[in-house]
């Protein structure tokens, strides 16, 4: 059974017994405790936590999920993966253990034919929480599962918590018995590798308290309404149906290994070490084309970083098994055409991501090419100091700064006779990841707690907003944060954090930033509101000061927002929508949004794009979006279903999380997309755009920004000025500017290298003197010393080569300038063939000479370059020179 099928059943399974079917939510995780969704019940948090109230008593779905923590792992064991699909059910308040465990028992083991799995019954072996009678008792009594094939597990095993306090509860998990051939009889409790889960059943019924680890937390009591979650691993259900060894032998895997093979001409099962390869490419490709399909992009941060790293380490495994030009193109189109048939969206989104994808493997391979330079340099400077151990921050720059896999840095290293300082770069890792996310969550929370907000939502419910239609109003004070902590009052000069009932502040999302303004209490005390956000979804936080008196929780308050600022974000982000539409009327819909920040008079906006956009192109669109403007077009906004949006055409943000109903932003027959942003209600509102340029902010992604209304005026205005003061530099007319200042270049570039031939020749007339006047050696001619300081590199490299040629060949000869240019010490040394068969190395001599200097060099036996930091230590460097030469003869 292929596992497009094994999700088509689960879904119509659990729809045809009152489930109301949910779409798997991006794996851009809409939480900021998580980087991507690594779970199928993540989208359903919400609900569970009792912060929205769900849709549907039931419902179910098959989540994409991504888990990251070992990545270094996957490929080395075949249980390893870093994308799966979560099939999941879910009950909120309805039905509980009995209900939950008769459908995984139908499901599983009815026959094909009638819609199930087929799975024979007395294969599965069941196991629950320890003292959890009442679930051992259905499986017993009323499925009929033999007692010997139950068995009971602790708390670590069987015992779930999302790890904080909250909802927690025992599990019972179904496992299936893969015979003999995997090991020793006794169960799961024996032998997981034979006895492999299959599905778990989460029994939520318990409130935990704060505690570390999966056992070591209280249980405070009963939740109100018991709850069910339940998770079954698609893959190890299709390795199990498929009648395969481990997951990368399934449908959606070996294709790609099977690709892997034609491109390599490696077959897997031929050894242990390209197996290991395999793995990491049919993983690794996989898991980055369902990421870019849901708008990620690769970078050197957060989920961007996640892809990057995971490519990189599938296009280097394929080098490994010795591919020597681009792979990804067919590679990905595999992983399309495959996982296509459970997600559509692929396929539409081809040539995006494709694009996305190939400019990643490109930007990799030149980096391979300057990262290798960086890494021999960073060998030798540590050979030189007599280390045999690579520093972490040199391959935590490598990884951060070139795209350098760790397990690339270790290898090439260990090549060069070094291992690599692993527990440094683990630290300086963790030390940035801990950095993003501690930024990430001090944005939407400050400094309260999460639960902090939660209570406030239990006890007030959603904010109502009230900002399209109007600007102020009255309203209550429902909740009230000073320094992180609940109080029921604040006084002069506290910064806080305060929750209205209804508002006319607009809270930061998709890409608009908050409004700004008042909040007057009846008592006369002020509220200066610096910052909206919604921590909790549906509860808008504002962030600010007290200006004046003391405020209350209870309080009658009149919220009024800055409606200057408002007017001009209101600008930004209804040309950001034009910017939009017109840059896929001019490159085509890969041009799709992957980012934007609206703020007043201006605005910046990403999208994907693999190589720059032309100049001419980018004119050709800021004209498009001026001639919208003066077409006076009508903006309205309009609530529907999500279906019947996406039938009118209106576009979506990547990464953007959907309810069922959605706000429709629509400019006339320009423009129509998904937004709740706020809006002008004219396109003649905006006045004026002025794309200020565009510049690339990853592989693949682009960015343009732009000013709108008096901004793009007044900017307008500061260029024609000084158009006027270079008409009158260069006595010319505005149209003729282009052409009188490239003339002016041209001539200063012409002096300039008439400028440089006369240095170089000058230096180059010094050759034969020197060679002349080289120093005997027992037998080698030698020649060091200085050229004129500010003599470049090119030059001096030409001065050694030449002096080199005019000594005589058979004579052995070592050539050793130094010069200063910029402050900084250069040198580069060169030998003839004859001091090579006497054992002088010009890398080995440019080593010993940069490291005197301050610096570090290198090159071939030849010729070689090198330079530092303290240009006084010049006459030290030639003596080091000199020693050497006298030690190897």
């Amino acid at each position: 059974m292929e596992s497009a099928e094994i999700r088509r059943r689960w879904l119509s399974f659990f729809e045809e017994r009152g489930h109301a079917v949910v779409p798997s939510a991006s794996l851009i995780a809409d939480d900021p405790t998580l980087l991507l969704v690594n779970a199928g019940m993540v989208p359903f948090k919400p609900y569970f936590l009792g912060e929205t109230k769900p849709p549907a008593p039931r419902a179910t779905s098959v989540q994409k999920c991504v888990r990251t923590p070992d990545i270094e792992e996957v490929g080395k064991t075949t249980r390893h993966g870093t994308f799966f699909q979560m099939c999941g059910n879910f009950s909120f308040g309805d039905y509980f253990k009995e209900g939950a465990i008769k459908y995984a028992w139908e499901l599983l083991t009815s026959s094909v034919a009638d819609g199930g799995y087929g799975l024979e019954p007395e294969k599965l072996w069941i196991t629950v929480y320890l003292d959890d009678d009442e679930a051992e008792t259905i499986w017993r009594d009323v499925i009929g599962v033999p007692a010997e094939r139950i068995q009971r597990l602790g708390k670590k095993d069987n015992f779930w918590s999302m790890g904080v306090p909250g909802p927690c509860g025992p599990c019972s998990e179904i496992n299936y018995d893969r015979g003999p051939e995997f090991g020793v009889e006794g169960g799961p409790a024996v032998n997981d590798e034979r006895y492999v889960e299959i599905w778990n059943l989460v029994f939520m019924q318990f409130e935990r308290g704060a505690g570390d680890g999966k056992e070591d937390f209280p249980i405070l009591g009963d939740l109100p309404s018991k709850n069910i979650d339940t998770g079954l691993g698609l893959e190890r259900l299709a390795m199990i149906l498929q009648g395969v060894q481990n997951m990368y032998e399934t449908d959606t895997l070996r294709v790609v290994m099977d690709k892997a093979t034609e491109l390599t001409g490696v077959q897997y099962g031929a050894a242990q070490n390209t197996d290991v390869s395999m793995r990491v490419v049919a993983d690794h490709i996989r898991t980055s084309v369902m990421l870019i399909g849901d708008g990620v992009t690769p970078g050197n941060e957060g989920r961007g970083y996640v892809l990057r790293r995971i490519m990189r380490r599938a296009i280097r495994n394929m080098r490994l098994m010795g591919a020597t030009g681009p792979v990804v193109q067919d590679l990905v189109d595999v992983v399309i055409n495959t996982m296509g048939q459970q997600y559509p969206e692929l396929v539409t989104d081809r040539k995006r991501i494709e694009t996305v994808a190939l400019a990643e493997e490109a930007a990799f391979l030149k980096a391979v090419k300057g990262g290798t330079n960086i890494l021999d340099t960073a060998v030798t400077e540590t050979k030189a100091a007599g280390g045999t151990v690579l520093s972490g921050d040199k391959a935590f720059l490598l990884h951060d700064t070139w795209g350098f896999p760790i397990d690339l840095t270790l290898e090439m290293a260990a090549e060069q006779g070094l291992s690599v300082d692993e527990p440094g770069f683990r630290r300086l890792m963790q030390e940035q990841r801990d950095r993003a996310k501690a930024d990430a969550r001090a944005k939407k929370t400050g400094h309260a707690d999460m639960s902090a907000y939660r209570e406030i939502a239990d006890g007030a419910g959603a904010t109502e907003f009230t900002g399209y239609a109007t600007t102020q109003g009255e309203s209550t004070i429902v909740g009230l944060l000073v320094n992180g902590v609940s109080a029921p009052a604040a006084s002069e000069g506290d910064e806080v954090e305060v929750v209205l009932d209804r508002t006319p502040f607009y809270a930061e999302g998709g890409g608009q930033l908050a409004d700004q303004g008042r909040i007057k209490l009846d008592s006369g005390a002020i509220i200066n509101v610096r910052d909206v956000q919604q921590p909790v979804p549906g509860v808008s936080v504002h962030k600010g000061s007290v200006q004046v008196g003391e405020v209350t929780v209870g309080a009658s308050a009149y919220a009024a927002i800055d409606v200057n600022r408002r007017r001009a974000i209101a600008r930004a982000h209804s040309a950001t929508h034009l910017t939009h539409q017109a840059l896929r009327d001019a490159l085509g819909p890969t041009a799709a949004q992957a980012g934007s920040e609206n703020s007043p008079g201006r605005f910046r906006f990403d999208f994907g794009s693999p190589n720059a956009v032309p100049g001419s192109v980018l004119t050709d669109v800021e004209q498009k979006i001026n001639n919208v403007l003066s077409r006076e077009l009508e903006v309205t906004a309009e609530i529907m279903s999500i279906d019947e949006a996406k039938k009118q055409g209106a576009i979506a943000e990547f990464g953007e999380k959907y309810g069922e109903r959605v706000r429709v932003v629509t400019i006339g027959d320009f423009s129509k997309e998904l937004c709740g942003g706020t809006h002008v209600g004219n396109t003649a509102q905006l006045g004026l755009v002025k794309l200020l340029g565009e510049s690339s902010i990853g592989s693949g992604v682009r960015r343009v920004e732009a000013l709108v209304g008096a901004d793009a005026y007044h900017f307008l205005a500061k260029e024609h000025t000084v158009v006027a003061q270079l008409q009158e530099l260069v006595k010319g007319r505005p149209e003729e500017l282009p052409e009188k200042i490239a003339s002016m270049l041209g001539k200063l570039k012409d002096a300039e290298k008439e400028i440089e031939k006369f240095r170089a020749e000058k230096v180059l007339q010094a050759a034969a003197g020197l060679a002349e006047n080289a120093q005997d050696i027992r037998g080698v001619a030698l020649v060091v010393g200085t050229v004129p300081d500010g003599t470049g590199a090119d030059d001096l490299r030409k001065l050694v080569l030449d002096v080199r040629g005019r000594i005589r060949g058979d004579r052995p000869a070592v050539v050793a300038l130094f010069t200063t240019a910029g402050g900084r010490p250069l040198t580069v040394i060169a030998t003839n063939e004859a001091a090579r068969e006497r054992g002088l190395k010009a890398g080995d001599l440019v080593r010993t000479a940069a490291k005197t200097l301050g610096g570090g060099g290198g090159g071939k036996p030849d010729v070689a370059q090198g330079g530092g930091q303290n240009p006084g230590a010049v006459p030290e460097a030639i003596a080091a020179v000199e020693r050497l030469v006298v030690e190897t003869v």
